[in-house]
């Protein structure tokens, strides 16, 4: 199901309005979840070859419109949310609309895999909570949050 959903991204509706870039986050944003595969497991280059083929596709969409501007495909994993998620946006990679710090990956299968080793998506361990009983502690030195990994492809026909 996730390689049909992947593919079917190429296809979604697609808006290009570098001055309205909220329109393009809501037009553009796909969730995907991990799916029954018929039940054989997939693996991260299946997924990665997906991505590379949806970029592609929107590639050629973007250029039949006559878009002549920055545009980019990317992927990230939502770990909170147990999810892969896609978007595209008339943005180059150092401009993505994220509210939080992240880091443009030149490799695509890391995320995947990643996101295909969650055993539970959308699930915080129990480990993984404060206690609230050092939390005097922790305000003294904060934890230090990695910066989102996202993976780009240029689909623009300007860079």
């Amino acid at each position: 199901m996730l390689l049909t959903w992947i593919a079917e991204v190429a296809e979604e509706p697609l808006a290009l309005e570098p001055g309205a870039r909220r329109v393009e986050w809501e037009t553009n944003t796909w969730s995907l979840g991990a799916g029954d595969e018929d039940g054989q497991p997939l693996s991260a280059a299946e997924v990665v070859a997906a991505f590379e083929q949806t970029a592609a596709g929107i590639r050629e969409r973007i250029r039949a419109l006559g878009f002549t501007g920055v545009a980019t495909f990317y992927v990230w994993h939502d770990g909170q949310a147990g999810q892969l998620r896609c978007s595209t946006g008339s943005v180059p990679p150092d401009e993505l609309p994220f509210n939080g710090t992240y880091v443009v990956s030149d490799h695509l299968g890391p995320i995947v895999e990643e996101f295909l080793a969650d055993s539970m998506p959308g699930v915080i361990a129990w480990s993984d909570l404060d206690d609230g009983e050092s939390h005097g502690e922790q305000a003294m030195t904060a934890p230090e949050i990695a910066p989102l990994r996202v993976w780009t492809s240029s689909v623009g026909t300007s860079h």
